[in-house]
């Protein structure tokens, strides 16, 4: 909790304190004993006397960054035995009493940045044993004549001595690190003018870490310095310049000779500006060197390679490099890691490694290739390879994978791929337990992508696409995946299928996706599933069912970002999710986007209560949601009659008054085409007067829904209509619909409208069975056809005055 303190700031109760430019002469009175953490910087203390901080004995941090200090007494911090860090940064110390650090029986870190200190010997510091870091760049030490009080110093691991005056080092200064008392300390002289470097200075020292950044004035000096390094034991050592300060800037054949006499474990190389190809004996002197690092180099090629070189990891960290030479780096028989990373300039990957047997890391990242075949020509020589990066650079083609059957982790993130989504071109890489292809612009075609991955347990490939935005069972091969990444694919929905072999996944992100549901079939494979990110989608709300059936081993489910629906429709999830807090993430980001008047508030603020109903509430809500779904039931059921009928409502006028553009809509079954094309249409189109028939086979609209063409083209169109019963009409459903709408059209129209024939003699069981076509034959006159002369002549002069009746003359 962070609170107002006077004069000080309270960041945490009675623990933390921050007091800086309070313009305080000494500690406030206010400062409770219990406080550990305490910033007095940029006030005016000027001298810390005796017991100065009493008030506060249980310091573990005190900053006094330019406080004006001058003068330290004795025993000015002899309360604080349990202090690990004093920061005296930028103060103009004049005066250090004998006993000024006494009682700092804990301390492990000391600050004296740009103090004014001019000599290692003024600091009263030989009794503190338990110190680890002493700092003391920017002050005016001249000499690295190291006190006798130093080898008391046994857990010291940092002595900076950055930007201070030191110009030469001598033999015994560095005396008090004899016997190994330096094995674990890093010694930082950066920034220092050395002009000269004793032979013997070094010898018999040992150092955990030696760096000389900006140093040396031109390469001469710098090479006989370096001379001057002989008999030191080092496990890393670190040589070049800083960014912003070049005073050498060429590299000459023989600058680093020196290092033949050093024992060294690794090596740092930085910031050098000018090669100009004069690299030959850049390694003549590192054979014995397990580790390389060339970082920010204008070095644009490597030369020559001693045979002898047992090199272990090698890395070239922003240099120049335009092809990967990896052909040259072949020379390095023994390594076992090699870095090529962070050059803007590396474009092409031609050559391939040669017998590199050893070889189990390959890290191109963050380049700009762009080369294709990947990747079993240029690794042909690297048959231990386990780790593969080549991740953050231009175009990479995949054609197969081979060569490498040992690969365990491979990483092409933000690298434009080709080829892996339509083939199976990971099949030879059984071992691979890693993989990372995130937004590498992949689609997903082939449910076979992934073939061939059987050790498989971490897969990220956010970012990309599946076919029909769905993974359908592209993973089915995965069945020892432990993580799938596939946020941001676009995935609209998931197969139930698409997790059914992923019984080892414990972590899966699904999110920034466009998926409206949560099926719980699809995930309920997921038994050991612990974290399920299922954020930025588009779900309204788990179903009860969804609900029950999450793992029981889910540990964290993150729903955030979602179009959640506070209505009580939901109630259920809302009040789960009131319940499980402790399971959800981010709940601060899960508001709910509607009903309109909740949108944007958080999801937690839902009140169940407001859901409850009063008894006749609900009485009439039971009621009306009854007759809603009989009133839906009745429309459904009788659509195209309300329809018709509202048609001739309303049109019913128009087509009485008008003239119509057939004599007769056929209502008959396509079972009897034969008989209406040869005998009704031949004998009335072709009579005399000849009469216009509308045929729903070939005068209906194409394109246009059949019941529109019915009701439009059919009976608004036609003066009559002539319905051919048979049992094939009293079978059809189409046809018993046209006969209800024909009586409609008639009752509207107002005159008798509808001509019947029958065929044959019609089966009794199938007429019972329409009860409204039964009716209608027992009230109406009817046409019947028998297929002989007599009666054909009859029939079809019946048939002509029916269809006269009615129609005008021109």
């Amino acid at each position: 909790m962070v609170g107002s303190f006077n004069p000080c700031v309270e960041v945490i109760t009675n623990l933390t304190y921050s007091c800086m430019e309070m313009n305080l002469s000494g500690v406030p009175d206010e400062i409770p004993p219990s406080t550990e953490n305490l910033d007095l910087s940029f006030n005016t203390l000027e001298s810390l006397t005796s017991n100065y901080f009493s008030a506060v004995p249980a310091l573990m941090f005190l900053d006094l960054t330019r406080c004006d200090i001058q003068t330290i007494e004795d025993n000015a911090f002899v309360d604080l035995r349990y202090l690990l860090t004093l920061i005296l940064t930028g103060n103009p110390l004049q005066h250090l009493g004998p006993s000024a650090f006494s009682g700092l029986e804990s301390l492990q870190r000391l600050v004296a940045v740009e103090d004014d200190i001019s000599s290692l010997a003024d600091l009263p510091i030989g009794h503190l044993h338990t110190l680890e870091e002493l700092n003391l760049g920017k002050n005016q030490v001249d000499s690295l004549k190291l006190p006798r009080y130093f080898s008391n110093l046994s857990a010291l691991k940092l002595l900076n001595l950055q930007s201070n005056r030191i110009s030469s080092i001598s033999t015994g200064d560095l005396d008090a690190l004899q016997g190994g008392k330096g094995q674990n300390l890093t010694l930082v002289l950066s920034i220092n003018e050395i002009k000269h470097i004793q032979p013997g200075s070094f010898e018999g020292v040992q150092l955990g870490e030696l760096s000389l950044r900006s140093c040396f004035e031109n390469s001469s000096i710098m090479k006989a310095c370096i001379q001057g390094f002989a008999g030191l034991q080092v496990n890393r050592l670190v040589l070049g310049e800083f960014r912003n300060i070049h005073p050498v800037s060429d590299f000459s054949n023989g600058l680093l000779d020196g290092l033949c006499q050093v024992q060294l474990q690794e090596f740092v190389f930085i910031c050098f500006k000018r090669f100009h190809n004069c690299t030959d004996t850049l390694f003549d002197c590192l054979v014995n060197t397990t580790s390389i690092r060339l970082v920010d180099l204008y070095l644009n090629q490597v030369s020559e390679v001693p045979a002898a070189s047992r090199v272990h990891q090698l890395e070239f960290k922003t240099c120049k490099f335009r092809e990967v030479p990896a052909k040259k780096l072949s020379s390095f028989k023994e390594l076992r890691v090699l870095r090529i990373t962070k050059s803007k300039y590396l474009t092409n990957f031609l050559q391939k490694f040669e017998d590199l047997p050893n070889l189990e890391v390959l890290d191109l990242s963050e380049n700009r290739l762009s080369f294709t075949q990947c990747c079993s020509f240029h690794l042909e020589g690297t048959p231990k390879l386990k780790h593969l990066n080549l991740s953050f650079n231009s175009a990479i083609s995949l054609s197969g994978v081979t060569h490498v059957n040992e690969l365990e982790s491979l990483d092409f993130r933000y690298s434009k791929l080709k080829g892996l989504g339509t083939f199976p071109v990971l099949l030879a890489l059984t071992k691979l337990i890693y993989l990372d292809i995130s937004h590498t612009s992949t689609h997903i075609k082939s449910q076979c992508a992934f073939c061939g991955l059987e050790s498989l347990q971490v897969l990220k490939m956010a970012g990309n696409s599946f076919h029909d935005k769905n993974p359908g069972n592209t993973f089915m091969n995965l069945a020892q995946l432990r993580t799938l990444d596939i946020s941001s694919c676009e995935l609209e929905q998931v197969s139930l299928s698409t997790f059914s072999s992923l019984h080892e996944l414990r972590e899966l992100n699904i999110s920034h996706n466009r998926l409206l549901t949560f099926d719980s079939l699809a995930y309920n494979p997921l038994k050991k599933i612990t974290i399920l990110d299922f954020s930025s989608n588009q779900l309204f709300a788990l179903t009860e069912k969804a609900i029950e059936s999450l793992p029981r081993s889910l540990v964290h489910l993150d729903l955030s970002f979602n179009l959640f629906s506070c209505s009580c429709y939901h109630r259920s999830f809302l009040e789960w999710v009131k319940e499980h807090r402790q399971l959800l993430q981010s709940t601060e980001q899960m508001v709910c986007n509607s009903p309109e008047h909740m949108r944007n508030v958080n999801i937690l603020s839902f009140d169940p209560s407001s859901c409850q109903l009063s008894p006749t509430a609900w009485a009439l809500s039971v009621i009306m949601s009854f007759a809603g779904i009989l009133l839906l039931i009745l429309i459904y059921k009788y659509y195209f009659n309300l329809y018709y009928a509202l048609v001739l409502l309303s049109r019913c006028k128009h087509y009485v008054d008008g003239d119509h553009t057939y004599d007769a809509f056929v209502i008959h079954s396509s079972k009897d085409t034969e008989w209406v094309t040869k005998e009704l249409v031949e004998t009335l189109e072709g009579g005399v007067p000849p009469f216009h028939l509308c045929l729903h086979y070939r005068d209906f609209t194409p394109g246009v829904p059949i019941t529109s063409n019915i009701i439009h083209e059919g009976f608004l169109s036609s003066r009559k209509v002539i319905a051919v019963i048979s049992h094939h009409f009293l079978e059809s459903k189409w046809c018993s619909f046209e006969f209800e709408i024909a009586q409609s059209w008639q009752f509207v129209e107002g005159k008798a409208g509808i001509i019947m024939i029958v065929l044959e003699e019609v089966d009794q069981g199938l007429l019972r069975r329409n009860l409204g076509l039964t009716r209608y034959l027992q009230r109406n006159t009817y046409l019947k056809w028998k297929d002989k002369e007599i009666n054909r002549h009859l029939f079809w002069r019946q048939l002509r005055t029916a269809l006269l009746h009615g129609r005008r003359t021109t």
